[in-house]
């Protein structure tokens, strides 16, 4: 097999496990309260089931990591690619951090805040994707629009459960 290809195909496999990763060390904090804490917690009427989030995490995980893929394989030579990588790590560790806050630690509002945060570092990930895929850009839609619906919902919870 060709070095180039071999090359896009660990780029490739490596893209989507990074955030299927981070996916799971959130899982690992999230698990534990939901059965506990968050089923006691008062919910808005639009609050979705419980078994909704892993498969919409999973499926936005993947296109995550196919459009983090779409940007490396341009080349960490690249000034854009470096920054692309840089903002996607940077928002993926905010979205690790949500479930940190939210769900490990218990704070609603500390999380609504940091869901803030992320959802700006997922618009900057997508406005540097842009400049090197706009395909890679496109793959982030449907997460930003999960975490602006996320944001809302946080912001309710916190505020229903004082």
């Amino acid at each position: 097999m060709e070095t180039g290809k071999r090359s896009n195909i660990f780029k490739l496999i490596a893209s989507i496990i990074i955030p299927q990763a981070a996916g799971g060390i959130g899982a690992l904090m999230t698990e534990p309260s939901v059965g506990s804490w968050y089923s006691g917690l008062n919910k808005p009427s639009f609050n979705p089931p419980d078994w909704i989030f892993g498969p919409v995490w999973t499926a936005l995980y993947l296109m995550m990591g196919i459009a983090l893929y779409l940007v490396w394989k341009k080349g960490l030579s690249h000034k854009e690619t470096r920054a692309a990588v840089a903002a996607f790590g940077v928002q993926l560790f905010l979205n690790l951090a949500w479930s940190f806050l939210f769900f490990y630690l218990h704070m609603p509002f500390a999380a609504f805040i940091e869901i803030i945060l992320l959802w700006f570092a997922i618009a900057a990930t997508m406005a540097a994707f842009a400049r090197v895929s706009r395909a890679a850009c496109r793959l982030l839609v449907p997460y930003l629009l999960w975490v602006s619906f996320a944001s809302v919902l946080n912001f309710f919870l916190w505020r229903l459960n004082p």
